[in-house]
């Protein structure tokens, strides 16, 4: 009689285990009905995934830079320092942007590039069949165009941030990429800056346990400027139209580009679902009224953009990322770059600092924090980060990238960051931008990867 009724209390207690596991299913069912889904399309036949991707060795990298701004006259200046670039053609619909690319390479002592005006030359040089890479640093829209013409036509590619701007836009760069077998590397120079990359490396040892949680931004003025002076700022004040028309976060990878390395995101985790609110818009109509009088078309202009916009990731293993977006507020500049785990913490912004178990409820001294920075300096910045001080970008973090882009292609290695970097980093602005539009609906993440995303488990910046 004891053995029926203790196996009645088993069964009984399996039952309610199960009805509790049918609510779970339930919720999580009804979680995934909520959540705004965008199609994730089959790998079309004989494609295949460009995971850790290895080209021919190129021993010249003749490059064509297109766009020749701030972004592209900086990078024209830089390559004159790497060995293995060459710069055979540059292109801008500015002519005067293009003379100062060709006075910056006559003043190195460097060939003569071949230039380019027409609002429509992209097409023509990507069909040369003397250029290796194409560099892209036009206004957002043109990103996306460029570079898939670009690895259609055999080329690699390197585009500036974002490198996409809707769901359909990272799925032509990865569709595209994985046909062709060609490298599209979104310039994600951040990935590089020093701070970031000794956290990268403290991370990939063990030294914050097992990472939890990580912030990252790009909070900037750009009020004055960038944003309304049309002689000194962004091309038809094309940055403004973008400001105008849309919400959510329009430049998600300067804050997420370092956590997703440092989190091995499509490296044995993945981004998995995101909800995202935005504040209402304050700023730009107080700044143009004050700047330009109420009576001003920019005062009168309606702007889409929220002052503030912030999105919280979730991954599949359980982790979470928060981002966040402003450049309407007079707040000093952060990328915040925090790094928390099970046994240690980094923050970059606002105050940079460090702290560990068992003392982890405060910062090391600055003295301590630098020696450890100096014990965990990534093995790239130790290479090259003198250099990168000498000829500069943003402190040298450009020059890094420039270099390892180079460096990688004439080696026959995988890129640092490859196209399914660029699609889920670039994501963000259209995931954002519908979540904030419903409320903070749950918005998944597609899986670029196609359940690639754990075919290697770690980030790997290749050396050999």
């Amino acid at each position: 009689m004891k053995r029926i009724i203790n196996l009645l209390i088993l069964l009984a207690l399996i039952a309610t285990q199960m009805s509790c596991d049918t609510q779970k299913n339930q919720k999580g069912n009804e979680l995934f009905k909520a959540q705004q889904v965008f199609e994730e399309p089959i790998r079309s036949e004989g494609q295949n995934d460009v995971i850790e991707l290895r080209a021919e060795p190129i021993d010249t990298v003749r490059m064509a830079i297109i766009g020749l701004g701030m972004r592209g006259s900086g990078a024209v200046y830089r390559y004159n320092f790497i060995e293995g670039a060459k710069v055979v053609a540059i292109c801008d619909v500015v002519p005067k942007n293009v003379e100062r690319a060709q006075k910056t390479l006559v003043d190195a002592g460097k060939p003569l590039a071949d230039t380019y005006t027409d609002s429509l030359a992209w097409k023509e040089i990507c069909e040369r069949d003397d250029i290796d890479l194409i560099y892209i640093c036009t206004h957002w829209d043109l990103h996306t165009p460029i570079a898939v013409y670009a690895m259609e036509h055999g080329k690699h590619v390197a585009t500036e941030v974002p490198a996409a701007l809707t769901i359909d836009e990272c799925w032509q760069l990865v569709n595209t990429a994985e046909k062709t077998q060609q490298h599209c590397m979104m310039l994600e120079n951040c990935n590089y800056d020093f701070f970031e990359m000794a956290t990268l490396n403290m991370a990939q040892q063990g030294k914050f346990g097992e990472i939890v949680h990580g912030e990252g931004a790009y909070i900037h003025d750009l009020r004055d400027g960038y944003l309304f002076n049309e002689k000194n700022g962004y091309w038809n004040m094309w940055r403004l139209k973008h400001l105008a028309k849309e919400d959510g976060n329009n430049y998600p990878t300067h804050g997420l580009g370092p956590l997703c390395h440092i989190m091995n995101i499509h490296r044995g985790d993945k981004l998995n679902y995101l909800v995202s609110v935005s504040s209402d818009q304050f700023g730009m109509t107080a700044y143009a009224k004050e700047k330009f009088g109420e009576d001003s078309e920019y005062a009168k202009a309606n702007y889409a953009k929220g002052d503030m916009s912030t999105t919280i990731v979730k991954t599949q293993n359980g982790k979470t990322i928060m981002i966040q977006h402003s450049v309407t507020s007079p707040r000093p500049y952060s990328r915040i770059h925090m790094v928390s785990g099970t046994k240690g913490f980094a923050q970059k912004w606002p105050r940079k600092g460090l702290s560990f178990e068992p003392n982890a409820h405060s910062y090391l001294s600055d003295e301590e924090m630098e020696k450890l920075l100096e014990e965990y300096e990534h093995p790239i910045t130790k290479e090259v980060g003198a250099k990168a001080k000498e000829v500069g970008g943003h402190g040298g973090m450009d020059f890094i990238m420039d270099y390892r882009l180079i460096y990688c292609l004439r080696n026959g290695l995988p890129l640092d960051q490859d196209v399914y970097d660029a699609a889920e980093w670039s994501a963000i602005v259209e995931l954002s931008r519908e979540s904030v539009k419903n409320q903070g609906m749950p918005v998944k993440v597609p899986d670029f990867t196609r359940g690639a995303w754990n075919k290697v488990k770690t980030v790997t910046y290749f050396t050999e």
